[in-house]
């Protein structure tokens, strides 16, 4: 089955997944869902005239002047987007097209919407289900070095009793998920969705997992207590203690009687609200004014590379030839994505979303009373105390500073990542 655009109607997609069943291009879908009233399997394969005007766009691409300072803080730096658009003219979309295809992939009605998601179960009879949240500027590609290792972990340094089975969804307005038409699609209403998802799927017992916004939609699920859930892990975590967050919005040096861990967290949190947040305050205010990023493939590389400096930084290094936790190829896959899809400005208003429908502070604690196990990685946009967040999460089962590692946590440091999980859910795992 061929699709060029993920938002079609219901009746097309059920149409293409009948045809596509009976000439046997599916084979992956009988393992999972594809039986399930309301679930249709789903492909995608980009036209070959999609990706020539990418890469003729790509070769056209106006440049700026070079950057009057010897260093990042103007932004993303010319000579790093001269040298990923050289990479691009290169880039086999194709590569990364298969190795999803290769996964089973689904849509699903919910509220009205169309969401996507990767769902790979277990051969392990006693898995542990988890649904798994990515965030911006990220994508299902995030998560594809993790499926393995966790659903078949005898093949990768584990044993039975660390199965999952795994469940990732595309946010509404990402990927291959319907773009919402109506405003409202924030973390609370995208929660809730998740745990209907759950719910089709069969899980009555589940955890859930999330960065970024994952985190925001994942420790949302915890507060709803949705039933099924019986907890949570993160590696975003939202720790900040209302006193701390006070001194942070008014730009004061840190407090004086801080923690080792305490001053470091605080320390990276104030060069983000006073140097990192460009790029959120134009999607929280004016996302559809960025018809740029839509229209020209540089400038929506240019966009997403600027997430956070110690992400920026290490993409940076990677694309001059360093060995990083990513490669070129892997910063172009997630681009890519996000072109062909036409997403750049669909996923920017979950920004608007939030800001128009609140749903408290990023790094505010929420009140999340079931167990919360917590991943700190230290270039993290910050890395979450272990004081903080044992006052955060009353039920904090599982806490740990990992060595490496940073925003992209499952994309960068797989191993580390999957490791994580499995101790972090292993006390949980009596309950299913």
């Amino acid at each position: 089955m061929s699709q060029t655009q993920p938002a079609i109607t219901r009746r097309t997609l059920l149409a293409l997944a009948a045809s596509a069943s009976a000439v046997g291009i599916l084979p992956n879908a009988a393992t999972a869902t594809s039986a399930t009233p309301g679930i249709t399997p789903f492909k995608y394969t980009a036209t070959d005239e999609q990706l020539a005007d990418l890469h003729r766009r790509v070769v056209a691409a106006r440049l700026p002047d070079e950057e009057n300072v010897a260093d990042d803080s103007q932004g993303v730096r010319l000579g790093t987007i001269k040298k990923l658009a050289k990479h691009w003219k290169s880039h086999d979309w194709r590569k990364i097209e298969t190795r999803l295809n290769s996964f089973p992939q689904f849509i699903t009605d919910i509220d009205g919407l169309d969401i996507h998601f990767i769902h790979v179960k277990s051969k392990h009879e006693n898995a542990l289900p988890i649904v798994i949240t990515h965030g911006w500027p990220g994508s299902v590609i995030e998560q594809l070095k993790i499926i393995k290792p966790l659903t078949d972990p005898t093949a990768f340094s584990g044993t039975e009793a660390d199965a999952f089975h795994v469940v990732i969804p595309s946010l509404p307005g990402y990927g291959f998920s319907g773009k919402p038409r109506e405003t409202g699609w924030n973390p609370p209403r995208i929660a809730k969705a998740w745990a209907v998802l759950m719910e089709r799927l069969g899980y009555t017992k589940y955890v859930a997992q999330g960065g970024d916004w994952g985190n925001a939609v994942t420790e949302l699920m915890a507060v709803q207590e949705p039933q099924g859930l019986i907890g949570i892990h993160t590696n975003m975590a939202a720790t900040v203690p209302a006193d701390i967050a006070k001194l942070l919005s008014s730009g004061a040096p840190a407090p004086a009687d801080l923690s080792a861990d305490e001053k470091g967290a605080y320390e990276q949190l104030d060069d983000f609200y006073k140097n990192g947040l460009g790029y959120a305050i134009e999607m929280n205010n004016r996302p559809q004014t960025l018809y740029g990023i839509v229209d020209s493939p540089i400038g929506l590389a240019s966009w997403m590379l600027d997430h956070d400096i110690r992400s920026y930084r290490m993409i940076a290094r990677s694309i001059d030839g360093e060995k990083e936790g990513l490669t070129p190829d892997d910063v172009l896959d997630n681009i890519t994505l996000y072109w062909l899809t036409n997403t750049a400005i669909s996923s920017a208003r979950l920004y608007w979303d939030n800001a128009h429908h609140p749903s408290g502070g990023f790094f505010d604690p929420r009140g999340i009373k079931i167990p919360v196990a917590v991943s700190a990685f230290p270039d993290e946009i910050y890395q979450a105390p272990q004081s903080w967040a044992e006052k955060a999460y009353p039920n904090l089962i599982h806490y740990n500073r990992l060595p490496k590692g940073g925003h992209f946590a499952a994309w960068e440091q797989p191993e580390l990542f999957t490791a994580e999980l499995r101790a972090s859910f292993k006390s949980l795992r009596d309950q299913i």
